[in-house]
């Protein structure tokens, strides 16, 4: 079990670890520019976070029903799966460059920030916006290979993904003085690229069975739709939790200060690493646990649940002695500005926090997914991000006088963060309760 794990985890793990340098690549660029860029790049990001997270089901939900007809064997549905998907990110895409203006409007209403701040996240918003049709078929694509337990593809198109990225910034940026707007075309070229390379590898590699099983018709029959779009329905709501939790904390941050927003982009950066690491387990539990729900094989179920824990416990164990022994390190990779990492630096104990309060939650989301337990992942988001607006407001409240809140810079920031971690932890607490009613119990049922 330990090696098709890893077989599955290791090109996840090189996948998701070059996916985040998408956004890291653009914050070190522009990091060494000014604190102001710093906290563009990171609105500027958020805004794409709020926007394609929702829409993350077209990865997620393709990849756990994928798995599961790979593990019946049914290759029709896997076709019909994938037609579906990529449609359907297609025209979510169109849509919302249709919207690209009312969209900045609600952005720039939701975020925090000098004016100054705000009008460089927006142009890094009006450039990187038309990466949409890349970035969401993308997302299908990659959704589709996982499914088909190969994670190698994937791998190869987020490493091409992301040398393009960085030629394309360094040259606009550096070398052409685009600024900002530089970084966001360098991520448009860079995800259609991407695109045209999955599309390729399907064909070369998957050509022959999407030719013998496609009815794209039939695929797209409303009756065909309703079992992908319930799951990813819940899997919509679930990622608006996400988004509105993590948007909160970049617009939490601005209001404190500016500084305190570059402050915490850097500490965001570490949880980001952490996450995508781990996720490279938990795309390798969507295919697993998928693939064995479809062959009925509950014993190689709960193998794979156990030594995927297993190797979360472990990665978590190293996670947190690196960031205590090069943290600041890792801060100097994205800024060079001595009071930005000194006084990020004064927040260590969160850094340290990350990787145990995360870990559980980030598994069990692939597991999930390849269970399609899809109602039970919406449900536990809710009560968490429910609990975080719950622990910060009623913080900001203890510290009220006669209803004037009385803050300094750095309790506000640790309520912030304090309720940010509660959250994480109880994503992991809640679906680890439904892990044997709803994963490995499906594996005695008929799909």
């Amino acid at each position: 079990m330990n090696k098709k794990i890893l077989g599955l985890a290791i090109p996840n793990i090189i996948t998701n670890i070059t996916v985040p340098l998408l956004g890291m690549v653009d914050m070190a660029i522009v990091g060494h520019l000014s604190a102001t860029h710093i906290g563009a790049i990171t609105i500027g990001t958020s805004i794409f976070n709020l926007i394609y997270w929702n829409f993350g089901f077209l990865r997620m939900g393709t990849s756990g029903f994928t798995a599961q007809a790979y593990g019946a064997r049914d290759f029709e549905e896997a076709v019909r799966i994938y037609v579906r998907a990529f449609g359907l990110a297609l025209l979510i895409a169109a849509t919302l460059i249709v919207l690209q203006y009312p969209i900045s409007l609600l952005a720039k209403a939701i975020f925090n920030g000098s004016s100054e701040v705000i009008q460089l996240a927006l142009t890094y918003f009006f450039v990187r916006i038309w990466a949409a049709p890349a970035t969401l078929g993308l997302y299908s694509i990659k959704g589709w290979f996982i499914g088909m337990q190969n994670s190698k593809l994937p791998m190869w198109i987020a490493i091409f993904i992301n040398v393009v990225n960085i030629l394309c910034s360094l040259l606009f940026v550096l070398v052409l003085h685009w600024d900002i707007a530089g970084v966001a075309l360098g991520t448009v070229i860079a995800q259609y690229s991407g695109l045209i390379m999955g599309l390729f590898f399907a064909r070369k590699y998957y050509g022959r069975l999407i030719r013998r099983h496609i009815h794209i018709r039939e695929s797209l029959r409303w009756s065909e739709m309703k079992a992908f779009f319930k799951v990813n329905s819940d899997i919509f709501l679930r990622t608006i939790c996400l988004a509105a939790v993590f948007t909160f904390v970049t617009s939490a941050s601005g209001k404190i200060s500016d500084e305190v927003l570059a402050i915490d982009a850097l500490l965001l950066q570490f949880c980001t690493l952490f996450s995508y690491i781990m996720d490279g387990f938990a795309y390798a539990g969507e295919s697993l646990v998928g693939r064995y729900i479809g062959a009925h094989d509950q014993r190689q179920l709960k193998s794979s649940v156990r030594w995927l824990l297993v190797w979360g416990i472990g990665l978590t164990m190293v996670f947190t002695v690196v960031y205590a022994l090069f943290g600041e390190n890792i801060l100097r990779i994205f800024s060079d500005d001595e009071a930005i990492i000194t006084g990020t630096m004064h927040y260590q104990f969160w850094i340290l926090a990350i990787p145990i309060c995360g870990f559980s939650a980030f598994l069990f989301d692939g597991i999930f997914i390849g269970a399609t337990a899809s109602r039970t992942m919406r449900n536990a988001m809710f009560i968490a991000s429910a609990a975080f607006f719950a622990v910060y407001y009623l913080g900001r409240y203890a510290f009220s006088d006669g209803g004037t809140v009385v803050l300094s810079e750095f309790t506000a920031n640790n309520i912030l963060w304090t309720a940010f971690l509660i959250y994480l932890t109880l994503r992991g607490v809640l679906l680890a309760f439904r892990l044997h009613p709803d994963v490995y119990n499906r594996a005695l049922e008929r799909i």
